[in-house]
């Protein structure tokens, strides 16, 4: 059973790694909407890579308070404009991004920058979406809760209530697999701009039901990797988009 999170359009890398012919468990951010590092993504491509370039430097900075005033400020008087093009932009990003899994059995769930019902809709017929339910592969129990923290306002962001809503349906697992890290600065705060993500939900349920393993995505410059929370492994799958390698579960 392989994992990877954040994949962020590498449509070549996930490929590479559905073709393997082992379950596939994908927990996440599957488009790209900035890469930080290049300045590449939907954004760059719909409002232009100046716009793109300013806002990665706020956000980096940790000045989101004047991202966020940015953005509305390039999208005033133009909104409706500006939604079509994304809107277009996005579904042929998911419809690429998700061929990539065509005949693979694959297990997919949402990060905070994905569009839940799209990426639902553009899975192939091999590939299964999964949101606070659980699954049995391969003889183990895993147990999914998609979604990112409430941060900017998009689709794929979930409260603390309805994280723990989430994870109250899946019980005791074997594997917990979530998009977001639980509530532990170490592995919830990424270093490049300082934003901390993590779920005090997700930390809660560990804390209770202590399954053995749980993946998650979601920071991409971590300050740590790997915890253990109780008995519970805790591991970051790593940036798929930068690093082309699944985890291999166990």
């Amino acid at each position: 059973m392989l994992l990877v999170a954040d994949v962020h359009g590498a449509v070549d890398s996930l490929a590479r790694v559905a073709s393997q012919g082992e379950p596939l468990l994908v927990l996440g951010d599957l488009i790209n909407f900035i890469d930080y590092r290049t300045r590449t993504g939907i954004i760059a491509d719909v409002s232009g890579h100046d716009l793109a370039d300013r806002f990665v430097a706020l956000r980096t900075e940790g000045r989101t308070e004047e991202a966020s005033a940015m953005w509305r400020e390039h999208a005033r008087g133009r909104e409706n404009e500006l939604r079509s093009q994304y809107d277009e932009a996005i579904a042929a990003a998911y419809q690429e991004i998700c061929a990539a899994l065509d005949g693979s059995e694959a297990y997919v769930t949402y990060g905070n920058v994905d569009r839940p019902e799209m990426l639902a809709e553009h899975l192939p017929a091999s590939a299964r979406f999964v949101d606070a339910e659980v699954i049995e592969i391969e003889g183990i129990t895993v147990g999914f809760a998609g979604g990112g923290t409430v941060r900017i306002g998009t689709p794929g962001e979930v409260t603390e209530d309805e994280m723990a809503e989430k994870l109250a349906k899946l019980g005791s697992v074997d594997v917990l697999c979530t998009h977001v890290p639980p509530e532990i600065p170490a592995l919830a705060t990424d270093v490049i701009g300082g934003r901390e993500k993590g779920s005090q939900a997700i930390l809660d349920y560990v804390e209770t039901h202590e399954p053995p393993f749980h993946y998650f995505g979601d920071i991409h410059q971590p300050r740590a990797t790997t915890w253990r929370i109780g008995s519970t492994v805790t591991r970051n799958l790593g940036y798929f988009r930068a690093t082309g390698r699944a985890t291999r579960h166990g």
